[in-house]
C-alpha cells in the first residue's frame, strides 16, 4: 500500500471527503467487501471539506449528535447503518432516523465493514489478534482468484522505468515483501507497418530487440490502473502483454486468522483470559475436549464467523474465538474444538481504536475522535 501522496494533507487543513475516504479505501479495497454488504459513502457530499472525525462501530442517533456536539463531519463506522434500499425516509425506525440525523446536520457517513474483517494487515481480526498475543499469524479462510499476473515484453533499456511504474500503480507486493517481479532476456522481432516508430526502426525492415520478458502479480481489481502505467511507460506504441487470473489463495485476503500463543494455557485459565482481555458481558463456549485440554492454537473472526469452524477445526484450532452461536450451532463442535462466542460487540470493539490511530497517524492535524457513546444493544445480568 503506497500513501506517500497522502502526505500533502497531514498539513491541510481543507481537506475533502472524498480524499479521507481514498485512504480508507486503500486500507481496505470496496472491492474485498463481501456480495451482502454496503460498505462506502453512505451519507453525504464526498466533495464537502472535513471539519472533524469520529469513529464508532456503529452509527446510531445519539453518534450523530455526538459528532455534532464535537464539530465532526464525518462518522466512520464499522457496521453499514443502511443495508438494504430504503424505500422511505419518515423516521419510523432508527436507521431511518439516523440517516435523518446526519442529513440534516451535514454529518457524512463512511462505513469500512467485511472489507476491513477481509484484511490480514490492519485489519479486524488482526486486531482481535493482536489483543490475544498471537503469533504465527496467518488468514484462516485465504480469498482465490483475487490476484492476477501481468507478462509484457520491454527493451533492457527500458525495464526499470515499466517496473517502477508498475509498482507504483500497485504490482509487485507479495506478503511481506514489495517490488517482487521475475524477468527473463530474449530477442524481440517484429517488422514495423503503418506509420514508422522511432523506437523501432525503419518502417518494412524486419527489426530485433533485445527485451526483457516481464512478471508481475498484482491484486485483480487494479487491472485498469495496471494497464494504463504499462501503456504510459512502455516505449512502444504497441505494447505486448498478458493478462492471467490465478487460482493461487491470496495470503493477504480472507476471513478469520489463526495464531498461537505464547504459552499454553489450561482451557479454563483462557476462557478467564479471553472474557478479561476482550471485555466480555460472557463467554458462551462449548466443552474442552479433555478435562485436561490446553489451549494453544487459537483460530479467530470478529462478529458472526461460524461459516469458518470448519477451517478452524481443519488448521488444527485448539479453540475458534467468534460470535453471534445459535444454540443448536454449538453442537457442530462435534468433540473436534472448544467454541467460544464473546459476543458481536466484544469481538469488534477494538475496530474502534484500530481505525481512530491509523487516520489520526495519517492526519496529524486532523480532529479525530473515538465515539464514547456504548452502542452495544445487549445487555448481561
Amino acid at each position: 500500500m503506497n500513501l506517500c501522496h497522502f502526505e500533502q494533507y497531514h498539513n491541510n487543513s481543507t481537506m475533502l471527503i472524498k480524499e479521507l475516504t481514498s485512504f480508507l479505501e486503500q486500507i481496505a479495497p470496496p472491492q474485498y467487501q463481501e456480495s451482502y454488504d454496503n460498505a462506502g459513502l453512505i451519507v453525504g457530499d464526498a466533495n464537502a471539506v472535513v471539519k472533524g472525525v469520529i469513529v464508532c462501530l456503529d452509527s446510531t442517533e445519539a453518534v450523530i449528535a455526538e459528532a455534532v456536539a464535537l464539530g465532526c463531519n464525518v462518522v466512520i463506522a464499522h457496521h453499514p447503518i443502511v443495508f438494504k434500499g430504503l424505500k422511505r425516509l419518515n423516521g419510523k425506525n432508527y436507521v431511518e432516523r439516523t440517516v435523518i440525523a446526519a442529513i440534516k446536520n451535514d454529518v457524512a457517513i463512511y462505513a469500512i465493514h467485511t472489507n476491513l474483517d477481509n484484511m490480514y494487515r490492519n485489519g479486524v481480526n488482526r486486531k482481535i489478534a493482536e489483543k490475544l498475543g498471537l503469533t504465527q499469524l496467518r488468514i484462516l479462510a485465504p480469498k482465490k482468484q483475487l490476484l492476477m499476473k501481468l507478462t509484457t515484453f520491454v527493451p533492457v533499456k527500458n525495464t526499470q522505468t515499466v517496473l517502477n511504474a508498475l509498482y507504483e500503480a500497485g504490482a509487485g507486493q507479495i506478503g511481506e515483501y514489495k517490488n517482487c517481479s521475475f524477468r527473463t532476456e530474449g530477442i524481440g522481432s517484429f517488422t514495423p507497418t503503418g506509420t514508422a516508430n522511432p523506437h523501432i526502426g525503419s518502417l518494412g525492415n524486419d527489426e530485433e530487440v533485445t527485451e526483457h520478458r516481464i512478471e508481475v502479480v498484482f491484486p485483480a481489481f487494479l487491472d485498469s490502473k495496471i494497464l494504463a502505467a504499462l501503456k504510459n511507460a512502455h516505449p512502444y506504441e504497441e505494447v505486448a502483454y498478458y493478462l492471467h487470473l490465478l487460482e493461487n489463495e491470496n495470503p493477504e485476503v480472507g476471513s478469520g486468522i489463526i495464531g498461537e500463543l505464547a504459552q499454553a494455557m489450561a482451557a479454563s485459565e483462557f476462557l478467564q483470559f479471553l472474557k478479561d482481555t476482550m471485555r466480555a458481558g460472557c463467554v458462551r463456549y462449548t466443552a474442552p475436549l479433555t478435562t485436561a485440554q490446553t489451549i494453544k492454537k487459537v483460530a479467530v473472526c470478529g462478529g458472526a464467523g461460524g461459516f469458518l469452524l470448519g477451517h478452524a477445526i481443519g488448521a488444527g484450532a485448539d479453540v475458534f474465538v467468534t460470535a453471534d452461536y445459535k444454540y443448536h450451532e454449538f453442537f457442530d463442535a462435534d468433540g473436534q474444538i472448544m467454541i467460544a462466542d464473546i459476543g458481536h460487540y466484544e469481538s469488534e470493539q477494538f475496530t474502534i481504536d484500530l481505525l481512530t490511530d491509523m487516520v489520526q497517524k495519517q492526519f496529524k492535524n486532523l480532529k479525530v475522535f473515538s465515539t464514547k457513546i456504548f452502542t452495544n444493544p445487549v445487555n448481561y445480568l
